[in-house]
């Protein structure tokens, strides 16, 4: 079972959902497990519900917890897997060079899904977008929000926000990296709403800092998933924030020019934290769109 502390964040998270839904139905029970994850370690992951199945995948330096608003009212239409990226949340550090698609591929075998959806936000996008032109023939609909794309290269200003992270992390300053990055313009919007930003708090100080402390042996696509936007056959959906950066909102245009038949939809008032911040709005898109097909 989730931690208590977990477990008290899920059912807060699930109130609020399924008030701002205006759905009077109980939320599924859900069970927590862990997964082996290729070349060793374990994966941490939650899944509830009956139906199609559906996988969420988390942004950078967050953890299954950002879903909350999302967990249960899903679970009412389909079976939801969330879980834990390799080195984030309660999933094992990474020790040997590693793909995240295949993580999560691994992560369907083991819960028997052949196909899934992938919903995945951020860094987690980025994760949904390699699964997509990896391993094909696993995604069934593939919904990106705020997303990156591997092998796109952010404006030096980005870049140079990171690079001051990494560098108060190998200084042996972890407190001022976290700090950083919830300073960062990505949370801009987020910090206008205090819950939205405490939740944000906690789950980057629970974070370990590893990828800014450590060289990450994440092991990239090649080519990179950039190149082969064209390749992607799953019905797209690019969510984006109306007030998220332009280096978020450039690559949107990227997903909307080079995906067949991708759909674009902007929620109004949100910023990169589009789940988190406008979860009524969001939840009506993402349901809207998986239900199509």
């Amino acid at each position: 079972m989730p931690h208590p502390t977990r477990r008290a964040a899920l059912l807060a998270g699930t109130a609020s959902a399924l008030a701002l839904a205006g759905c009077a139905t109980k939320p599924s029970a859900s069970r927590a497990g862990r997964a082996p994850a290729p070349g060793g370690g374990e994966l941490y992951f939650e899944v509830a519900g009956t139906g199609p199945a559906l996988v969420l995948l988390h942004g950078f330096t967050l953890d299954t917890r950002m879903w909350d608003d999302q967990f249960a009212p899903l679970s009412q239409h389909f079976r939801v897997v969330r879980y834990d990226l390799r080195g984030f949340g309660q999933s094992t550090l990474p020790s040997a060079p590693y793909v995240h698609a295949d993580d999560c591929a691994a992560l369907m075998d083991h819960l028997q899904m052949p196909r899934a959806h992938l919903v995945g936000l951020s860094a987690g996008g980025r994760v949904a977008l390699d699964v997509a032109v990896r391993h094909p023939a696993r995604v069934a609909r593939l919904a990106v929000l705020d997303t990156f794309i591997g092998g796109y290269l952010p404006s030096q200003g980005y870049r140079d926000s990171f690079g001051a992270m990494i560098a108060a992390a190998r200084a042996g300053n972890l407190a001022q990296a976290k700090q950083l990055w919830l300073d960062h313009p990505l949370f801009a919007q987020a910090r206008t709403q205090p819950a939205v930003a405490a939740r944000l708090r906690q789950m980057v100080g629970s974070y370990s800092g590893f990828h800014w402390s450590q060289t990450n042996p994440e092991t990239a696509l090649v080519p990179p998933t950039l190149s082969r936007l064209k390749d992607i056959t799953a019905p797209t959906l690019v969510m984006v924030g109306q007030h998220d950066i332009p280096d978020v909102q450039a690559q949107a245009d990227v997903l909307m020019r080079d995906v067949r038949g991708a759909q674009r939809s902007v929620i109004a008032g949100a910023g990169h934290m589009v789940n988190m911040e406008a979860p009524a709005a969001a939840n009506s898109a993402l349901m809207g769109f998986l239900r199509a097909g």
